[in-house]
């Protein structure tokens, strides 16, 4: 069984490694390193829509990128309750049958999944999945805990990086408001929750549009998923 501890200074290792492709890419391989499986596809989400959408597949013999994959997590019960809850979960057998939906687009031999969400603070922006495992591999509550913890300390550390690497470009504020439209929260919920005004959540956006050079609020999103700031 992985400690903490070991997750700890695994992670601690991505810090230094500046391209944004690479450390997503170094994620997939260090969980595989950590863990007692076989593949690995990382994929972005988005509670607006729901959207899940494939980012990259990593396995012991091959590395590809999976933009193809779009899915609404509802249709998978299992992806939903992991990012719901913000902790990792695992099926099989007769109940992966019932967790996952039979249009699920990444191919598989195999009858189990694992999910492991992505999170910092309340938001979960991204997903593990893996489909095959190691050999006599029992997936346990504590083994799901190290997962849960994984998940946790990786996103904890892309939010930080995202925040330092934007701080000279937007505000703490400008670019918490664009992540939260990203999740998609509406501006009177942010109000709510930021304890601001609507007036102020707009002039945000306004001023964040005008730095990143975007044409509207959905263009400075992008900008933001493309520059690496946001996964």
């Amino acid at each position: 069984m992985v400690s903490n501890y070991t997750i700890q200074q695994a992670v601690q290792n991505l810090e230094n490694i500046v391209s944004h492709e690479e450390k997503l890419y170094k994620i997939l391989e260090i969980y595989l390193d950590l863990f007692p499986v076989k593949n690995s596809y990382l994929l972005r989400y988005s509670p607006l829509g729901f959207l899940g959408e494939g980012v990259f597949y990593l396995s012991e013999d091959e590395g590809v990128h999976i933009g193809e994959i779009r899915e609404d997590i509802r249709s998978f019960p299992i992806i939903y309750s992991a990012i719901s809850e913000k902790r990792a979960k695992y099926c099989t057998g007769l109940e992966y049958l019932k967790q996952v939906s039979i249009k699920y687009t990444i191919p598989s031999n195999h009858n189990s999944l694992l999910v492991v969400p992505i999170y910092n603070d309340a938001f979960v922006f991204a997903y593990i999945c893996s489909s095959d495992f190691k050999e006599n591999t029992t997936i346990d509550n504590k083994l799901l805990e190290a997962f849960t913890y994984y998940g946790n300390l990786v996103g904890k550390l892309l939010g930080n990086t995202q925040e330092h690497q934007v701080e000279k470009l937007l505000s703490r504020r400008e670019l918490e408001v664009l992540r939260r439209i990203s999740y998609g929260e509406s501006t009177k919920e942010m109000a709510s929750t930021m304890n601001i005004s609507e007036l102020t959540i707009n002039q945000y956006v306004k001023t964040a549009i005008q730095k990143l050079g975007a044409h509207n609020r959905s263009h400075a999103i992008g900008e933001l998923f493309r520059r690496g700031y946001i996964l």
